[in-house]
């Protein structure tokens, strides 16, 4: 058993380590559409009336001077968030944890296009 124990450790490491933090537009245009939007392109965490990431709930609400709405209650901000994903579906599987930023990080990025 002993023998194992490296090897357990190496694979568990491994997926500790699967995660990803991505930053960027996190946005909510509409109820149970949630997005965000990285140097990468756009990656589904919710879709209404389908798809939605686990781990959603655990997403940090944004405070009123760092959140732009654009439709009633609903908008975007500047968030980093560490997740796995889909890259050939372009989704995120699981949220571990997010981290609002000021909107100001996102608008200065030349690399990010704009919500």
């Amino acid at each position: 058993m002993r023998k194992y124990i490296p090897l357990v450790l190496i694979i568990l490491s491994g997926y500790t380590f699967a995660s990803e933090l991505r930053c960027g537009w996190l946005q909510n245009p509409s109820p149970a559409n949630l997005w965000l939007t990285d140097r990468e392109g756009t990656w589904d965490i919710s879709l209404q009336g389908g798809y939605s990431s686990s781990g959603v709930e655990d997403l940090k609400d944004f405070p009123d001077d760092q959140y732009v709405r654009t439709n009633g209650n609903y908008g975007y901000g500047c968030a980093c968030i560490r997740v796995d994903v889909n890259t050939k579906e372009k989704k995120i599987t699981q949220i571990y944890s997010s981290k609002v930023l000021p909107l100001e990080r996102c608008q200065s990025d030349k690399k990010l296009p704009l919500p």
